[in-house]
């Protein structure tokens, strides 16, 4: 249990009515899961108002709530209400103290990126297990804590800010010295990160998505800026993205940066760079001295993100290099990432993850580069999000692959013929 007044010194604005101290049993923004005693947060979602259960709340035995601005609502006078400009950062600040603010019993390393996060972070967790680090870490793919995996759910890369302080305070009750935390544009625009204490900031890219969120490339980038400016103690940027310059100018000048590349100069640069259906190969400025890399990640993009997890772990986490480079050449991938599967047949199967014009781009090239044979491709796109990729995506099939596929990939509400049709018609 929490005093109310406990938490309120986490919040940057906000107005009380009502009884200023009450004792608090639970913490929520899902009205079904109110009990007696509980502080309810509203707050305007994309599809559904929050303030709409606000009944069903206080019905359920809510002794407080949190409203956005003036919205009309009247309850007892036994109930304390809290108005707020913004619903969702007063929850991830109430989530943070909630959790007795855990991301400060840790060094927290915040993972960015259009393509390649989940990758990135699987590497970073990787090299520091084998140096003998308690790491924790919350991708896409699951959140790890201890020798304990946990689901976060489909398509939420961040989950919601009572669940990403609830893993960091298992964590830091673990012994997690180090978590990594994948983060997303949208996980940042809707503040479900805020209240976390960042030590590092990492971006894999940026490029083309989520502008049925953002609204523009600007407002994208300007989302991932904001990881950026969260950091305390370094950022680590990618030279060749087109990315870069904006990002170096919205980041504090005070702020240490490690940037990481292979055709712009940087600070960890990729150079001789082989492929084979084995492993990538390639050399690295790591410690003072020139090292063979070796992986079994294929494309070039894997470098970059092979790099990237080199300046996290290496020189800004003090892991041992060789230690490193060792735990690199037994990496053994992601699910769904240039996953390759073998049931037999007389033909190279591979799966990836690859939903944006970037990505697909990316897979193709490198299994173009991989065989000797056609390519052919099986994709699609999802309904209720960013649909000006539909046609990028298809003109890029068309161009890098013999044969394409164009299948569902999560329509939602969203017809599944307008989805194919709409990318088709790019392809002719």
């Amino acid at each position: 249990m929490k005093q109310l007044a406990s938490l309120l010194s986490s919040l940057p604005r906000f107005t009380l009515t009502g009884p200023p101290n009450p004792t608090l049993t639970a913490l929520t923004a899902d009205s079904r899961r109110v009990r007696p005693g509980s502080l309810f947060v509203a707050y305007r979602g994309v599809q559904v108002d929050g303030h709409r259960f606000l009944p069903d709340a206080l019905a359920r035995g809510a002794v407080a709530v949190v409203v956005e601005g003036e919205t009309p609502i009247a309850v007892p006078e036994t109930v304390t209400l809290l108005r707020v400009p913004d619903g969702r950062e007063a929850l991830a600040h109430l989530a943070a103290a909630w959790y007795d603010h855990p991301s400060r019993r840790m060094t927290l390393a915040g993972i960015t990126g259009t393509d390649g996060k989940t990758t990135t972070t699987n590497l970073c967790y990787h090299i520091l297990r084998r140096a003998g680090r308690k790491v924790g870490m919350v991708s896409t793919v699951n959140a790890v804590i201890g020798d304990e995996v946990l689901e976060t759910g489909l398509h939420t890369t961040t989950p919601n800010a009572l669940d990403v302080q609830r893993y960091l305070a298992q964590m830091a009750d673990a012994g997690t010295e180090i978590c990594l935390l994948e983060v997303t544009s949208h996980g940042l625009a809707h503040h479900r990160v805020t209240g976390c204490d960042f030590d590092y900031a990492l971006v894999t890219n940026i490029t083309h998505e989520h502008l049925d969120l953002h609204g523009s490339r600007e407002a994208y980038r300007r989302a991932k800026a904001r990881l950026f400016q969260m950091a305390r103690r370094a950022a680590i940027l990618n030279a060749d993205d087109e990315s870069f310059p904006f990002l170096q100018s919205h980041i504090d000048p005070a702020l240490p940066r490690l940037t990481y590349g292979i055709e712009q100069p940087a600070g960890l640069r990729a150079t001789g760079i082989t492929s084979q259906p084995d492993a990538t190969r390639f050399r690295v400025a790591l410690g003072g001295r020139s090292r063979a890399v070796q992986t079994p990640l294929a494309g070039a993009f894997n470098v970059s993100n092979v790099l990237a997890a080199l300046a996290l772990t290496v020189e800004m986490l003090g892991v041992d290099a060789e230690v490193a480079l060792d735990a690199l050449r037994d990496f053994p991938g992601v699910p769904g990432r240039m996953e390759r599967v073998d049931a037999g047949q007389p033909f190279t199967a591979i799966v990836d993850f690859a939903h944006t014009p970037n990505a697909l781009r990316r897979a193709l090239e490198t299994v173009r580069a991989l065989t000797g044979g056609r390519v052919i491709a099986i994709f699609g796109c999802a309904g209720r999000r960013d649909v000006e990729k539909r046609a990028m995506m298809g003109r890029v099939a068309a161009e890098l692959a013999d044969i394409t596929i164009l299948t569902a990939e999560d329509p939602r509400t969203e017809d599944l013929e307008a989805i194919i049709a709409a990318t088709a018609r790019a392809m002719r």
